[in-house]
């Protein structure tokens, strides 16, 4: 069995079904499996072979689709690259992972310029729409090739996906995700989150070069259809009225992104009855901004805790899990990730890879067909983020008595301030509470005394107006002293990488700088 399948089954027993759905286009399964067989056999005819690479610089759009499910059919693994990095980023993924063809479109001709000349591998080059001369178009190479799949051996452990981490501390790994992860995930999906139908329609709001894209295809294994809004950014309003042209029933998004759709004000002028799911995960959902979710759209959210190691579903908070009430049990769980999912096990661990009590911290490791193959090329980042047979996630967290997983932070951004360990995102839980606060990020500075202080970097509500005073109060009332941040700044935003992850290792660079000691 392998992914490619999945839409040749669909268009077996949906043919006439909407497969992708963008402005006036209606795509049929019928019609997307023939052209990915199509796309597919061109990929073997320009000389790529199965094992080989293919490098995807394409929008959130259907074509994109057909680009990520077309190698894949051929035996090969597709790079998708988020379209917001830097040309130098998109460089170094191409010639890391040596690729052979590139696919891409042509919003991108005049950005691929400044570095073709540096691209070691990349053979070919396929443009969406008009390109440079000697580029090959995307519809032209698939006409007269058989739209049949192609005749190609393809095993459950071949790479399927190359999914380069963000890189937030350096230069971005490859994650070697096979036919067996992404087929283990679709199982999860499907039995333990969103048993998706026939009738569903999953929007592209989020990257399809991520999470948004790697939520295809469990859809496509029920017939279900993608859809796109009519915009490359995020916008609520062209969201919204996406949702209502389509009978939109389900998303992927970041909180960020579901935190722009609840204070945008703009859900009223729109029918969204027809939603049912939306998936986030990513980042930390703050449980104030998470109710708010649901007080405005219902009971339609589900949380998911997975890493480009081990996309999308390691533990999950169901949409009921989200209805906490008057119950302090279920209160305290919000602020969780919720439990390991059907095949996945989730430990947290220390130093030793020791399992820790119930309560206490440490670093959460999972195993299961779910996890990745290894880093691409880096030996020995593999055998370190794999050893003794546990994917270990840098992340910092804790397991209750009940096996609800809270992840504190990651590994990294653990403040230690006069030898006392302080979680930032437990700060930032409080912080973004005040009323004044849109987004909060909580960082170690530099402290004579301490070692470390926490600082708490604010951006405020349009309109709204705090001090540091009254943050650092507000802080006071809801934590332990020694937690509460010794000094407030406030910015007009917070960077972010491409991801929309906020960059805390910048935040941290403006108070370390210039300093050998980092902590």
């Amino acid at each position: 069995m392998h992914v490619g399948h999945l839409l040749t089954r669909a268009a077996r027993r949906w043919p006439q079904r909407p497969a992708w759905l963008e402005g006036d286009v209606v795509v049929t399964f019928s019609e997307a499996e023939a052209r990915v067989n199509r796309l597919a056999g061109a990929l073997l005819a320009l000389g790529a072979r199965p094992g080989d690479r293919i490098g995807m610089l394409i929008p959130n759009c259907y074509q994109g689709l057909e680009t990520i499910v077309a190698p894949m059919k051929a035996g090969m693994g597709v790079v998708p690259m988020n379209i917001r990095l830097h040309p130098s980023e998109h460089e170094y993924m191409l010639n890391d992972s040596r690729a052979r063809i590139l696919v891409y479109h042509r919003d991108f001709r005049t950005h691929l310029a400044a570095i073709r000349g540096n691209l070691t591998s990349v053979e070919r080059f396929i443009v969406v729409g008009a390109g440079e001369k000697g580029d090959l178009g995307f519809e032209e190479i698939q006409e007269g090739r058989p739209a049949t799949p192609p005749e190609v051996r393809i095993q459950p452990d071949d790479l399927a996906w190359l999914f380069y981490t963000s890189g937030t501390t350096g230069r971005p790994k490859g994650a070697m995700l096979t036919h067996r992860n992404l087929l283990a995930m679709v199982q999860i999906f499907l039995l333990d989150l969103n048993p998706a139908r026939e009738t569903d329609v999953l929007l592209h709001a989020a990257a399809i070069t991520h999470g948004s894209g790697i939520s295809i295809f469990h859809h496509i294994a029920r017939g279900a259809a993608s859809a796109f809004p009519a915009t490359r950014s995020f916008e609520p309003r062209k969201i919204f009225e996406a949702v209502q042209r389509y009978r939109v029933t389900t998303m992927f998004l970041a909180p960020t992104m579901i935190h722009m759709l609840t204070t945008s004000g703009a859900h009223r002028d729109y029918d969204l009855a027809s939603l049912h799911t939306v998936f986030y995960g990513g980042g930390p959902m703050y449980v104030e901004q998470q109710q708010a979710a649901v007080r405005m759209f219902g009971p339609i959210f589900c949380q998911l805790f997975g890493q480009g190691e081990a996309p999308m579903v390691c533990t999950t908070l169901s949409k009921a899990e989200h209805l906490a009430a008057d119950d302090p049990v279920k209160q305290r769980r919000l602020a969780s990730a919720g439990r390991e999912t059907t095949a996945v096990r989730v430990r947290v661990v220390d130093d030793d890879d020791r399992d820790v009590p119930p309560g206490a911290p440490g670093e959460i490791v999972v195993r299961g067909d779910l996890v990745m193959k290894g880093y691409w090329g880096k030996p020995e980042a593999t055998a370190d983020a794999l050893r003794n047979g546990w994917l270990h996630t840098g992340d910092v967290g804790h397991l209750d008595a009940d096996g609800y997983l809270y992840i504190t932070d990651r590994k990294k951004d653990m403040i230690i301030s006069g030898g006392a360990n302080i979680y930032p995102r437990e700060v930032e839980e409080v912080v973004c509470t005040h009323p004044a606060v849109h987004e909060v990020a909580v960082v170690g500075v530099p402290d004579e005394k301490w070692g470390e202080s926490v600082r708490a970097v604010v951006v405020l509500r349009p309109g709204a107006r705090a001090t540091d005073a009254e943050i650092i109060e507000h802080c006071r009332q809801h934590l332990a002293s020694y937690k509460k941040p010794a000094s407030v700044d406030f910015l007009p935003e917070l960077p972010k990488n491409a991801y929309g992850k906020i960059l805390k290792r910048e935040l941290r660079e403006r108070y370390w700088a210039g300093r050998e000691r980092r902590v």
